[in-house]
């Protein structure tokens, strides 16, 4: 659909490129005009920005046209900063900032979208496309700031899609994206059973949908891109509210122009928008929310370094009224430790990392010095294999974390594992739990906050609680709090003594395993279990996806006589 100019200009530069015995590749790189507005985002800036210089095309061939105004927090300032460190190495920059006006007249804080704030989006959009068209850019990105693109080659792959209109799938917390599969009769969002595979890539490509948004690609060699307008008057049959990415969205249905979404690749993240009410402080949180999805499979995100002395926001440093915040972490396992560094700080939590006991390296020597003897008769009830020494380093570790609690008298302690997925929000709402125990003034002993439920059926929820539940059997100790008390009842059990997987363990503690033969070699379980309810952690990965890997199950198995110097208590102590 390229026009006929269009056509013959690119054959006649080919035809001439090949006479002079040069590659057609040699050309220059198409022009791209990026269209930029920032309003409240000096929390995104210094990420947004970070990542935008560190894409792969050149910066000679880009043209930033970026407009700001009606700010209550410090964007201008990180804008002007950023524009005087790193602005002169593109081709050119047209930006307009409007310090006199903080807010619109209609609207009542800093999250609402008034009609006014609309019409005035509208206008910069609209005049960001026809400014690039009178330039004669190849190209225009429309690139909102609270999206962040960690894809260095992202504009390179998304121009080799030769689509007239695309946009990489930038993804965020839950199943939020920046794309619709489909669209109602008044223009607005509908879920279609198309929506969930790709946000979630499980099918991956280019696919073309009704909307796109927040990061928006248009090839302006297209002579059909034309039509293509974010000023609504220009569209005769359009009846919808007066908002920018759909009048957008229905000029290219209008006109026949299709807009594609690809996920082929990990382009990016976005934060997802504000409710009405909201205040910025809500957006802050967002963008932690995303900074701790963006580390499951990618990098976190980075700030380059001449604006690495700005004065971010971070939560501060504490341990939510807690003893300790114990997290078990493998020594040969560093980019997982980096991990929970990182989310741990960004949350602002306080923890101490315990080396976890190794199993791969024990030997029965090891075992037998520790006073280790396996369950008699005990096979994985799924794969009917002995305990592998994964396991048994496993237990060992959150053992030694139990007799740590009782040894220094903590009262309250969580414990984590080092693949834990954070849910959004995750110290708001274990705030919640915390003070919804407190409040109901429950007797516990432990407190799941991540767990596999095996027998929901079994499960109810704790009189007059919202968000507590008494679990039934379950796998996983991915995180859960551990009270003194409890930590006590673990240990007076003498598990060492007849050994099986911690989270085999645990439901025994609680009297809520399966297997009677079991549960009836301990003789006190009296454990009183509780569980978050919906859940608070995840594991970063599961068994079927890709890049799974269990340091637990991926290991040996390991039978080893049931005799043996017992280790007493002392000797644990002494070697904490």
């Amino acid at each position: 659909m390229m026009s006929g100019s269009i056509v013959a200009w690119t054959t006649l530069v080919s035809v001439l490129a090949l006479a002079l015995g040069l590659a057609v590749d040699d050309r220059k790189p198409n022009t791209v005009f990026v269209a930029i507005l920032i309003r409240n985002k000096a929390h995104t800036l210094p990420y947004f920005f970070s990542a935008l210089e560190s894409l792969d095309y050149p910066k000679d061939r880009m043209h930033l046209w970026i407009r700001c105004d009606h700010n209550i927090d410090n964007s201008t300032q990180i804008l002007n900063k950023w524009l005087k460190t790193s602005g002169a190495v593109y081709h050119s920059v047209n930006v307009k900032i409007d310090n006199d006006s903080t807010k619109y007249d209609d609207e009542s804080g800093p999250a609402h979208w008034p009609h006014s704030r609309f019409q005035h989006i509208v206008q910069l959009r609209e005049s960001a496309l026809q400014t690039a068209r009178d330039s004669w850019a190849d190209y225009i990105w429309f690139l909102d700031c609270d999206a962040f693109i960690i894809n260095k080659s992202t504009l390179r792959h998304l121009i080799k899609k030769n689509y007239p209109v695309v946009a990489p799938m930038l993804k965020s917390d839950g199943l939020y994206s920046n794309f619709w599969c489909g669209m109602t009769d008044n223009y607005y969002y509908k879920r279609t059973s198309d929506y969930a595979p790709i946000v979630e890539w499980k099918t991956k490509g280019c696919y073309q949908v009704p909307m796109i948004h927040s990061s928006v690609l248009i090839d302006l060699r297209f002579q059909i891109t034309n039509y293509l307008t974010f000023n609504h008057s220009l569209l005769p049959n359009y009846k919808g509210p007066v908002d920018d990415i759909i009048i957008f969205a229905m000029s290219a249905n209008f006109s026949g122009i299709p807009l594609y979404i690809c996920n082929d690749e990990i382009y990016g993240f976005i934060t997802i928008p504000l409710e009405k009410d909201s205040s910025l402080e809500m957006d802050i949180n967002q963008l932690t929310n995303i900074k701790l999805e963006i580390t499951v499979d990618n990098e976190p995100l980075q700030i380059s370094s001449n604006l690495s002395d700005l004065d971010l926001p971070s939560a501060p440093i504490d341990n939510m009224g807690l003893d300790n915040i114990f997290v078990i972490n493998l020594a040969r396992r560093t980019e997982r430790r980096n991990r929970m560094h990182y989310c741990l700080n960004e949350l602002g939590l306080n923890a101490t990392f315990i080396e976890a006991t190794d199993g791969r390296a024990l030997t029965e020597t090891d075992l037998e010095f520790m006073g280790v003897r396996l369950m008699p008769g005990y096979k994985d009830p799924y794969y009917k294999r002995p305990i592998t020494k994964g396991e048994i380093g496993c237990f060992m570790s959150h053992y030694r974390i139990w007799a740590k609690t009782t040894y220094e008298g903590l009262d309250e302690v969580l414990v984590l594992e080092d693949d834990a997925r954070f849910e959004p929000y995750f110290r708001f709402k274990l705030q919640m739990v915390l003070d919804e125990l407190r409040r109901l003034k429950v007797s516990w002993d432990l407190v799941y906050i991540g767990r596999k439920s095996l027998n929901d059926n079994n499960e109810s929820r704790l009189e007059n609680s919202k968000l507590l539940v008494r679990p039934g059997y379950s796998y996983w100790t991915l995180g859960y709090l551990l009270s003194g008390r409890g930590a006590k009842k673990l240990l007076n059990a003498n598990p060492l003594k007849k050994l099986l997987p911690v989270d085999e363990f645990l439901p025994i503690m609680f009297n809520q395993h399966p297997q009677a033969e079991w549960s009836e070699q301990f003789d006190e379980r009296n454990l009183i279990a509780l569980s978050a309810s919906p859940l608070l952690i995840y594991p970063i990965r599961y068994t079927s996806d890709d890049g799974y890997v269990s340091d637990t199950e991926d290991s040996v198995t390991v039978q080893i006589a049931n005799e043996g110097p017992a280790t007493e208590r002392k000797e644990i102590k002494e070697d904490l």
